[in-house]
């Protein structure tokens, strides 16, 4: 598999992690069409992922996409990453380049910025709760009172709205300077304007008699701390939803970089007969790695000596384990699980299968799903929307005759309850763990709105050759008619499908392998995919090919080779001509065996309410023959590659929403044209590239896996969504009347954002549809 693999540079040793002193060094300048991953830092919610791309985007020749979730820049179009990482600074945040291997910086950004909320969120909590006791006590038992309780209670409170509230008194004032407003701006100013006003109220000796208190009722007289505990204690909610908000999110991108996690750190290597460990960056191609018993195979490679028995899971999401000797292949990620093997790498770094899935998922972070888009635009213009709604609730009360104490109280409410920080969560951490999740399971998904699409298929079409078989046919018998005999027929048919990497092709160059002792050179290649190739073989014109391939090129077909055709074709099977110089001289009969799972795979489409379409380039008998031992609903058959793109179309066209499976050269249209795309890893580059979803396992379950892995992180996405929408929907106006203590608004608020995350990690429980008994357990 050779998937395109997600660029990125390493900074400076030495760099650090201080926002304010975290440049990025990397080599001179580059391809402007190549794609750099920035680690952003300072982001506290979604609408400063807004802004940070916004500003990207606005430069010349930049395209950008920020992520909120994964705290993560791709940007392309730019000659150096200082570029990018200069205006992400004007932006008012800060940035270093990605690097795959050693995400030591965003690593120790975020364990900072957990540590530091983890240390204000203490001492807020260690302040405000007897603040709260306080006040709460001698408000209601007046005679307790003692001179100078209420400047304890301020005392008490400064810290909590200085100090432990500066994070989001902190974006707020650089967002001001660059003349924008996010979430931490409705937090910050709630957190002012109650301290604020409980310091006005108790210099003045105003007595909030119409409001609520803590929740309790009616506010008794002399409770003149009211917004000192109100201020305190929004902010030791916020910090506590922030701080378990940024935990989760930490466990949804460990969830995303799951894959990077199974490589080995180092390396076993025997050079100049000796062995040493040496760190997995240090490997070369041609290096001979020695694997010991429950070791990770370090990179992808050739045995070269021993044998042993090898644990896939990491790559396939199977438990299924995979003998392997000499001249087998080998992939980094996978563990030898009995015994000893020297492998020579054939693939290191980013060029290993593990590497290549990592940056896939990686990379399906940058586009965006139709939703995450729309709620994006939400985002943009909700803050502003709120902060004008808060003005007119207190202009409103005020208007209808409301003392102001009441007025700033409801007003306070609406400003924090109406916070989208469960919104701007909502889809991105829910995309994020399903990508994640999937990678696991051997399910790449390229982007989240692939994910997106897969959740609502309705018809998924399957290719017949390589999907649903084997993929790997075998040479029954040769045919032949006139003068040529069966060993003239294989060489000519050998030589000229040498480079082709149709599995038919292979077929017959393993046949002739066996039997034929020389193999001729071919000149002047040509394929025609989905009907036969044609070569210049030892100065004679030869065409290999199905009979619809034979009438292209006006060679006449004896009629003894055409009845063997069809009698291939009514018995299930499939047959080639070959002809020389303007004319068949023999057919070669091939068998393709179903594969083991395809029966159970499809009943499980079926069940999952799936139609099923047979959509092949064979002939009509062999594919009924197929689709009626499978109990596949349509068939469709005879197909040309540009025929499939067409059929896909037809079906889009009559309502369903097409998912297309398949892994070859010929599929590469219909991938491409389906709704979604899924290419079996074991196919060609082309069917890969087209392909919106790559199949990592060989079972057929990894297809109805892929969707309801999809239909379950939309049925997240739904419930988040729901969820953050209601909950603003409903309480705004229950603030905007006067029945939301700003208090109980905070908490709210908090919880909401973390029960999205929350619900979001659940996707991980997710487990793969196959039967039990082929169950990785994962």
């Amino acid at each position: 598999m050779t998937p395109p693999v997600l660029e990125s540079r390493t900074p400076a040793d030495g760099d650090s992690v201080s926002p304010s002193t975290s440049p990025s060094t990397a080599p001179g300048p580059i391809d402007p069409a190549e794609r750099w991953s920035f680690d952003v830092s300072g982001m506290t919610c979604a609408a400063c992922a807004n802004r940070i791309e916004r500003k990207l985007n606005k430069a010349d020749g930049i395209s950008a996409t920020v992520n909120y979730a994964t705290e993560r820049a791709l940007v392309t179009g730019i000659e150096a990453p200082d570029e990018a990482i200069t205006l992400i600074r004007a932006a008012g945040y800060d940035a270093a380049v990605h690097d795959e291997a050693d995400d030591t910086w965003s690593r120790r950004a975020t364990e900072m910025r957990i540590t530091s909320l983890r240390r204000r969120l203490i001492a807020a909590a260690l302040l405000t709760i007897p603040l709260m006791d306080v006040s709460l006590v001698l408000a209601l038992v007046p005679q307790w009172r003692f001179p100078g309780w209420a400047l304890l209670c301020v005392l008490l409170a400064i810290p909590v709205v200085t100090w432990a509230a500066w994070p989001f008194h902190r974006m707020t004032l650089r967002n001001l300077r660059h003349g924008a407003v996010s979430m931490d701006t409705l937090v910050s100013i709630g957190i002012a304007v109650s301290f604020g006003w409980a310091i006005v109220s108790m210099l003045v000796g105003l007595e909030p008699q119409d409001g609520f208190w803590l929740g309790f009722g009616r506010a008794p007289a002399g409770a003149d701390a009211l917004y000192l505990d109100v201020a305190a204690g929004m902010t030791t909610f916020q910090l506590a939803g922030r701080y378990f908000e940024s935990r989760s999110r930490r466990r949804a991108g460990d969830v995303l970089g799951a894959l990077t996690a199974l490589g080995a750190s180092e390396a076993r290597v025997r050079r100049d007969g000796a062995e040493s460990m040496v760190a997995i960056d240090q490997l070369r191609r041609g290096d001979l790695l020695v694997v010991r018993p429950g070791e990770t195979v370090p990179a992808d490679g050739e045995i070269v000596e021993g044998s042993a028995a090898l644990d896939t899971g990491a790559m396939t999401g199977e438990s299924v384990l995979r003998t392997c000797g000499i001249g087998d292949e080998v992939v980094g990620g996978t563990v030898s699980t009995d015994g000893l093997l020297v492998v020579r790498a054939t693939g290191v770094g980013a060029h290993t299968q593990l590497a290549q899935m990592a940056a896939i998922a990686e990379q399906a972070q940058v586009r965006k799903a139709d939703v995450q888009r729309t709620v994006d635009a939400v985002v943009r213009v909700f803050v502003p929307v709120v902060l004008v709604l808060s003005v007119l609730v207190a202009g409103v009360w005020l208007l209808l005759g409301a003392n102001i104490a009441t007025a700033v109280s409801n007003a306070i409410s609406v400003l924090i309850i109406a916070c989208p920080c469960a919104l701007g969560l909502a889809t991105p951490t829910a995309l994020m763990v399903g990508v994640g999740r999937g990678a696991v399971l051997g399910i790449l998904v390229k982007g989240q709105d692939a994910l997106e699409a897969s959740g609502t298929v309705t018809t998924v079409v399957l290719d017949k050759t390589g999907t649903l078989t084997v993929g790997a046919p075998s040479v029954e018998r040769v045919v032949v008619t006139g003068e040529a005999s069966a060993e003239q027929v294989l060489r000519w048919a050998s030589a000229a499908e040498s480079s082709s990497e149709h599995a038919v092709a292979t077929a017959i160059r393993e046949h002739a392998a066996s039997r034929v002792a020389d193999v001729p050179e071919a000149r002047d290649f040509h394929v025609t995919p989905g009907l036969g190739v044609e070569a210049e073989i030892e100065d004679a014109q030869v065409a290999v090919g199905s009979p619809a391939h034979m009438e292209s090129l006006d060679i006449v077909v004896p009629a003894d080779l055409a009845a063997t055709v069809r009698e291939a074709e009514a018995s299930g099977r499939s047959a080639v001509l070959v002809a020389r110089e303007g004319g068949a001289v023999g057919a070669i009969v091939l068998a393709d065996e179903i594969k083991p799972d395809a029966r159970g795979a499809i009943a499980a489409l079926h069940e999952a309410g799936l139609r099923t379409v047979l959509l092949t380039g064979d002939s009509e008998a062999a594919a009924r023959r197929a689709a009626a031992d499978l109990g596949i609903d349509d068939v469709r058959a005879g197909v040309l590659p540009t025929g499939k793109a067409a059929a896909i179309e037809e079906l889009r066209a009559e309502g369903h929403s097409v998912a297309m499976v398949g892994d070859g050269i010929n599929d590469a249209a219909a991938l491409a044209a389906a709704d979604l795309g899924l290419g079996m890893v074991s196919g060609t580059d082309v069917a890969l590239k087209s392909s919106d979803i790559i199949l990592v396992r060989e079972d057929l379950f990894a297809v109805i896996d892929a969707i309801a892995l999809s239909r379950a992180t939309n049925r997240t996405i739904r419930t988040n969504l729901v969820w953050a929408f209601g909950y603003n929907v409903a309480a705004i106006p229950i603030a905007a009347i006067g029945l939301l203590n700003p208090l109980i608004a905070a908490g709210a608020m908090s919880l909401s954002s973390v029960f999205v995350v929350h619900n979001s990690l659940r996707l991980q429980n997710f487990r793969s549809r196959r039967p039990r008994s082929g169950r990785s357990g994962r």
